[in-house]
């Protein structure tokens, strides 16, 4: 009999890379494996991604002329790169010119999904430090940033024509199955990732139309944001690519209540998405038992049933845990950070 998932175990899979204060000793194991890659600034010296093994010694075995200058540090076990040049165009461009070698020679599997997309990675007080190729974060373990949107109708389920916390009914869309990642797996009603300058409320828009053809004008008057979450994930053989990347991750977390009359419902438009159904709550529970679900869209989901009084301390013993989690500190720069605020371009 497979084993059933509880909440924990749902946030545990997606949370999984150790805390050092709460998991001392698996951090420990966690970072043999792994450098951390820093830079500089006048103030000193700070952490800006977790770099593996394998991507250190191809970093050594790139010509400097693609890499750029690189100092290593093994008592330290720390990579400084990409400070010589001194604007983000230029440091953009070293970073792009040595993940497209990388490309090249088939280095990473991780690879072959190229986007074309730029993502950014930030200093310390707020500097877009320089933008990576989005497939090509993991290599270096940096800080992303996304966006999710949970969509859900109301019934009237009382005498008196009110609503019980229980009676929603979730949009609920079923990845393609030619996704390069999770394919067939359940997500969030609509999801994606935030390119560089791009900012969160204008991406969940964006993606709205793309994967699910929400009209535009709804969303603005009636999406609501409600707070973030941040967690650090390591990836397993389902994300695409070799297994094992580090992903820290902070996603800017909205709700949209649709019409109960069906007159607005998401379609799927891009192909990223390969049908959408609505489901109870109940049913949302037994399929995140069951692990049909994507890893961060499970905790996404985990979320807004405490925040909707659905998970509650009365009927979840670790309802503290799940919290925590939810909301783990990142020590990577960027928007995650309380009192940050984006340098001047």
């Amino acid at each position: 009999m497979a084993t059933r998932l509880t909440p924990l175990d749902l946030v545990r899979k997606c949370d999984s890379f150790p805390d050092p204060d709460r998991e001392p000793e698996r951090y420990a194991d966690e970072m043999k494996r792994l450098y951390t890659l820093i830079w500089k600034d006048k103030d000193g010296t700070f952490p800006i991604g977790y770099v593996p093994l394998s991507v250190l010694a191809a970093l050594e075995n790139a010509p400097e002329d693609i890499r750029g200058p690189m100092t290593v540090d093994h008592s330290a076990r720390t990579i400084l790169l990409w400070q010589e040049p001194t604007t983000e165009p230029e440091r953009t461009q070293l970073v792009g010119r040595l993940t497209s070698h990388w490309r090249s020679q088939q280095a990473f599997r991780m690879l072959r999904g190229w986007r074309d997309e730029p993502w950014p990675v930030y200093s310390r007080n707020g500097e877009l430090l320089f933008n990576v190729e989005r497939v090509a974060m993991g290599l270096f373990g940096n800080a992303r940033f996304g966006v999710h949107m949970t969509a859900f109708i109301r019934r009237p389920n009382n005498e008196d024509g009110t609503t019980s916390k229980w009676d929603f009914r979730i949009w609920v869309p079923k990845r393609a199955a030619n996704k390069s990642s999770y394919p067939g797996m359940l997500d969030n009603t609509v999801a994606g990732g935030l390119m560089t300058g791009e900012d969160p409320f204008e991406c969940v828009v964006r993606e709205a139309d793309e994967e699910a053809s929400l009209p535009e004008d709804y969303m603005r008057a009636h999406t609501k944001e409600t707070g973030t979450v941040t967690y650090i994930y390591i990836t397993d053989e389902r994300a695409g690519g070799e297994p094992g990347w580090i992903y820290p991750e902070c996603q800017w977390v909205y709700d949209l209540e649709l019409p109960a009359d069906g007159s607005i419902t998401p379609q799927p438009k891009d192909g990223e998405v390969e049908s959408f159904r609505l489901h109870t709550v109940e049913e949302i529970q037994e399929q995140l038992a069951q692990g049909l679900w994507k890893p961060n869209c499970a905790m996404i989901m985990v979320d807004f049933f405490i925040r909707h009084g659905i998970l509650t301390p009365e009927n979840e013993p670790h309802y503290d845990e799940l919290r925590a989690r939810a909301h783990r500190f990142i020590p990577f720069p960027g928007p995650h950070w309380p009192h940050w605020k984006p340098a001047a371009p």
